[in-house]
This record gives C-alpha cells, structure tokens and sequence, in this order.
C-alpha cells in the first residue's frame, strides 16, 4: 500500500421670496393735560404694505446633452477596448487585451467620478463608476498565466460580478436617456471535462508481464504516469473512487507521477482547475523472471489517498516537471 501526504440628488434649492408686509401704524400722543389725542406726525393715520422682491431664480441643474457628451467621452475607450478582447485569441493577445482594457477601465470610473451630473443621473453614474472600477480588477486578474493548470480568462470572466453590475448600471441610465452601453467581452462556463476511467492517456512500448493497479480515493480525479528516465512509459486516467490496472508493465524502476484536479485538457495534458503535481518518493519496481516451474513477475498497488499502514510518502512537483 502507498501514501500521499495530501493535499453601493442633488436638490434644487427653490428661493421663495417673502414678502415683508410693512405695516406703518398710527401713533398718537396724548396731552398731558387731558386735551383731545390727535395723531402724531399729521392729522390722519395710515397703514402701508412693502412690495414683495420677485423670487430669485433656482440655480440651473446641469444639462443632459452636456452630461451625455462626458459619458460618451468616457466609455468611448473603454468600448473599444473591450471589444478587442472579445477578438483576442488565447494567450498572450489575450492577455494584452485584458490589460488594456483594465487600464480604460480604471479611467472611465475616474472621468465619471469628476463628472457634474443632471439630478436624475446622479445616482446612475455614481454606481456606473463603482462597477467600472470592479471590472478593471476584474479584467486584471482574469489574465491567464500560460500554465499548464490554467483556466481560461473568458472563464474567469464569467464568474466575476463585475461585467453584471456594469450591465444593470448602463441599463439604468439608458432608461433616463443616457446611453451607457458597452459591449462587455465573450464569457465561457467553466468546463467539466472527464476521461474514461482507466483510460490510457499515452502509451508507450509495454510487453511485459508486471501489473500496476491504481486506487483514488481522493475527491477528484486523477492522471497517473511512469517514466523510466526522461521517457513516458505510459499514463492512466483513474477518476474519484475508482481504480484502475494497467497490464504489461515492461521490467525497470520507474518514478510514478500523478496530478489531480478538475476538467482534464487533454491539449495540455492537465487539469484546468484546483490541480496538484506529485510523485511517490521511491520507484516502482518491476521485474519478471523465470523460475522452476513458471515466471514471477511484480504487482503493484498505489492508493493516491492516505490510508491506514500506507508505506509510502510523495513530494510536490512543479508543473513544468510533470511528465506531459
């Protein structure tokens, strides 16, 4: 038995203009010697009213085609770029795509933050330059690091919330009459690509009379493969749970490889998704010799998760050094 040692209004301020009544009331003096009152100032008392200043004018809010001209200004880039990583091929067109377009990205939100906004664009814009700014990240971090467990930048864009909220922020000022359109990149579903199990992923020279059997029981899939040297002898697709026996194994000591992971590429010979690299420590060997009365020859057994009295331990390997 073997073991892994796993793995988010501006108001309008009306002015009304108060019309201060003046009321100018009559005083009158009284004599001090009890004569008749008579009116102080004049010989009649009258009462005056102010007229009223007319209202100042509200302050103007800002005019749409204005603010229109800044928005189209704005994505005008940033829909080019984007539209240019929906050519791209994988790679690194791809890639200088996304980093292009990131960068508009980050300027768009910036130039819309600045911008003086009509009363019924305000808050439209305010979440337009919010979801700008995500998808400049969004776009960044989608770069593919041409790896062999690489998933593709078109997948990791469709999981991104970014290209959502951009859509439902543009779809709300269009409404009011502002075009915010963008033609937002292609976006892939995430794959779930599977082999037979025991499929034999290459398979070189075998003749021998040596028998390897594979137990997985590890969560996911796996591809396992012997060299002898530089040279690939052979490699075996095991899915989760499941085992599988190669027959014909040619005698020779063999280091045993095996990679696990989700959606196997068969282009790249590797998961795309969650992928680890290993190998057992110690090789596999197989001998087949002749003996009185027959042939011994060797069987083996890996299990790829830990068990109970496994007796063999694995090491992390680079990508690169996996076997293809």
């Amino acid at each position: 038995m073997r073991e892994r040692r796993t793995m988010l209004r501006g108001r309008r301020a009306a002015a009304f203009g108060a019309a201060a009544l003046a009321l100018a009331l009559s005083l009158t003096a009284c004599s001090s010697d009890g004569g008749s009152e008579r009116p102080a100032g004049g010989s009649g008392g009258s009462a005056a009213a102010a007229s009223a200043d007319p209202s100042p004018t509200p302050t103007p809010t800002v005019d749409p085609a204005t603010y229109r001209h800044a928005l189209s200004g704005a994505l005008g880039p940033l829909d080019s770029a984007l539209r240019a990583v929906d050519r791209a091929g994988e790679g690194g067109a791809l890639n200088k795509a996304l980093d292009t377009a990131s960068a508009r990205a980050d300027a768009a939100a910036d130039a819309l933050q600045t911008t003086r906004t009509p009363d019924d664009a305000t808050a439209g814009n305010s979440q337009l330059a919010s979801a700008l700014r995500a998808l400049g990240q969004d776009l960044k971090s989608a770069r593919g690091d041409g790896g062999r467990c690489a998933t593709s930048p078109r997948v990791e864009l469709g999981t991104a919330q970014s290209p959502k909220s951009v859509q439902e922020a543009g779809r709300s000022l269009t409404a009011l009459g502002y075009d915010a359109g963008l033609r937002l990149p292609r976006t892939e579903q995430a794959k779930h690509r599977r082999l037979a199990n025991g499929t034999l992923v290459r398979d070189g020279s075998r003749g021998g009379l040596g028998r390897l059997t594979i137990r997985n029981g590890t969560g996911t899939d796996a591809v396992v493969t012997l060299t002898r040297g530089s040279r690939t002898a052979f490699s075996v697709y095991v899915r989760q749970g499941s085992n599988a026996t190669i027959r014909s194994v040619n005698s020779g000591a063999y280091t045993v490889y095996f990679t696990t992971g989700e959606d196997w590429n068969s282009a790249k010979s590797s998961f795309t998704r969650g992928c680890s690299f290993e190998k057992f420590d110690d090789k596999a060997n197989f001998r087949t010799v002749r003996v009185t009365g027959g042939t011994q020859y060797t069987v083996l057994t890996f299990t790829l998760n830990k068990v109970i009295g496994g007796n063999a331990t694995t090491s992390r390997v680079s990508p690169g050094e996996f076997p293809s």
